[in-house]
């Protein structure tokens, strides 16, 4: 607890002079940065809910803070970001990336099917909520119409609207081709899938790109297997309802380039896991609190988070990040 004294000076005149309080200090008494930071961090971070991050305040601080407070924390944080650009700063920082992955996930908001979108790679995160999941939902994120490097994604088809680089996520040909072999005993699905997994450790053994004569070599393999799947899972002229089998079959053969992509960039991931990582604690959120209850708090979750996320992967403890926004200060890689 800190407490502020200022001194008040009196003239001749009878004029008053009051000392400056420091800055933020505005009200006769406040809750400090370490307060705020530690209940944004347990609720936006470690999404805790608001009535147990109200409880943990006040069980190991000691502060009777309403979950109301730990709500406009929350708002505080967002509406600096906001003052910040984040969002524009970010966008333009995915656009001039060499690759990024995309993902996309569904979300209650109090009661109703929202989609969280996400757009990151190593270094950038953003994430956005929208009632839609296609095309109008990812253009109001301001990245893919005019990116043109990698775009890994998982062969939504809406995706491929944009004119930029795709590539395809192997770790969902993955389990395509074992449910294929298990479930409708396709060996051609197994011998790709050994194939695919076989490939990649070359690729990484090679140092992330293979040889000229290598990919000729296991691009023809590749194709070796699709036409023994041919024949093993023929196309059913009587019936366009396809098995899932022979869609995944289609597939492989009508994407080989965004499939095999990997073996010769190094700069290609071999799956999109980097995007369902980073996705994957909304989807935690949704577990453990079952909805937003309004659209305000779930743009404020998903900026905060694309926040958090992104001073992570520059090298910025999530606490610290929240010490430099509710002390009004960028952190030092977003003035580069």
């Amino acid at each position: 607890m800190t407490e502020y004294q200022a001194e008040i000076l009196k003239n001749e005149q009878g004029e008053l002079f009051v000392a400056e309080f420091p800055e933020g200090v505005t009200e006769p008494a406040q809750y400090g940065i370490g307060v705020k930071s530690t209940s944004v961090y347990l609720s936006q971070f470690q999404l805790i809910p608001q009535a147990r991050v109200k409880d943990v305040l006040e069980t190991q601080f000691g502060l009777s803070i309403t979950k109301g407070s730990v709500n406009n924390f929350n708002a505080l944080a967002a509406r600096t970001l906001r003052e910040w650009n984040f969002e524009d700063w970010v966008r333009t920082s995915l656009v001039h990336s060499d690759v990024l992955h995309a993902d996309e996930t569904g979300s209650n908001l109090n009661g109703v099917r929202w989609w969280i979108h996400n757009l990151s790679n190593e270094n950038f995160t953003y994430f956005h909520i929208d009632p839609k999941r296609g095309n109008e939902a990812m253009d109001k994120m301001g990245v893919l119409s005019q990116y043109k490097g990698q775009l890994v994604h998982d062969h939504w088809k809406p995706y491929f609207v944009y004119l930029c680089t795709h590539v395809l996520c192997n770790s969902h040909h993955l389990r395509e081709l074992e449910r294929a072999f298990d479930l409708e005993n396709q060996k051609w699905a197994k011998k790709m899938k050994v194939f695919l997994e076989n490939l990649n450790k070359e690729v990484h053994a090679s140092g992330g790109r293979l040889p000229k004569k290598k990919i000729k070599k296991f691009r023809n393999r590749y194709r070796e297997i699709l036409a023994d799947g041919n024949k093993e899972c023929p196309y059913n002229k009587k019936t366009r309802a396809q098995s899932k089998a022979r869609n995944l079959l289609d597939r492989l053969v009508a994407y080989e380039d965004e499939t095999l992509r990997f073996m010769k960039d190094e700069k290609t991931p071999f799956t999109n896991n980097q995007g369902e990582r980073d996705l994957r604690m909304n989807k935690v959120q949704q577990k453990i609190s079952g909805c937003f209850r309004t659209e305000r708090g779930a743009r404020d979750f998903c900026l905060i988070r694309s926040y958090l996320s992104t001073c992570q992967k520059q090298g910025v403890h999530p606490m610290e990040a929240l010490r430099l926004l509710f002390e009004g200060k960028k952190p030092k890689f977003m003035e580069k």
